[in-house]
C-alpha cells in the first residue's frame, strides 16, 4: 500500500508502516517502528507522508518507534539518533489547512520544520507540532503537546507542554 517512491534506507517493520507522498523519507541504520508486544495497539500501522515534491522526512540511527505514531511533513522533518517514541504519537509540521477561511479549502498550510534531537525519549500521545525543535537528551512526558521548542537535558510535561526538572 505504501506509495513513496523516494524512500531511502530500510526501516525494521514489527507492524505495518504506511511509507506515503511526493518527497523523500530517508532512514538511517536501525530504525524500528512497531512493538510485537504492546497490547490493543498492534492491530494499527504507523503513517509516514512527506506530501510534496520538495518534502523531507529524515531518521537517524538507532530510533524505536511504538506502534500508531503518524509523522506527516509538507516542509522538513528530522529524528536525530536514539531516539525512543511512545505510542500514538504525532509529528505534525503544518497547520493541515490554511487558517485563512478563504484559503481553508485551496490555499498551502502554514508549516514550519520540526527537529528531534538526539537521546530525546518521547512518551505515549504526546503530540508535536509545527516550528518544534528538541533538544538533546530531553524527555517528553505522557499525554505532552508540544507547542514550543524545547531545551536539551529537561522534562516537559502538559499542554502545552512546559520544563518541569533540568536532567543532571
Amino acid at each position: 500500500m505504501s506509495e513513496c517512491q523516494n524512500v531511502i534506507g530500510k526501516p525494521i517493520k514489527n507492524q505495518p508502516l504506511l511509507l506515503m507522498g511526493k518527497g523523500e523519507i530517508s532512514f538511517g541504520s536501525n530504525c524500528k517502528f512497531g512493538y510485537k508486544e504492546s497490547a490493543q495497539f498492534y492491530a494499527t500501522y504507523s503513517y509516514v507522508e512527506a506530501r510534496n515534491p520538495d518534502t523531507s522526512i529524515v531518521f537517524g540511527n538507532n530510533n524505536y518507534f511504538n506502534n500508531n505514531c503518524s509523522i506527516e511533513a509538507v516542509n522538513y522533518i528530522e529524528f536525530g539518533n536514539d531516539v525512543l517514541v511512545g505510542v500514538n504519537c504525532s509529528f505534525i509540521d503544518n497547520d493541515g489547512h490554511n487558517l485563512a477561511v478563504e484559503n481553508r479549502k485551496n490555499g498551502i498550510p502554514n508549516s514550519a520544520p520540526i527537529k528531534i534531537g538526539n537521546n530525546v525519549f518521547i512518551g505515549d500521545n504526546v503530540t508535536v507540532l509545527k516550528g518544534v525543535t528538541i533538544g538533546d537528551n530531553a524527555v517528553i512526558g505522557n499525554g505532552s503537546i508540544v507547542t514550543k521548542s524545547i531545551p536539551s537535558n529537561v522534562i516537559v510535561a502538559g499542554n502545552p507542554a512546559n520544563v518541569i526538572k533540568e536532567l543532571q
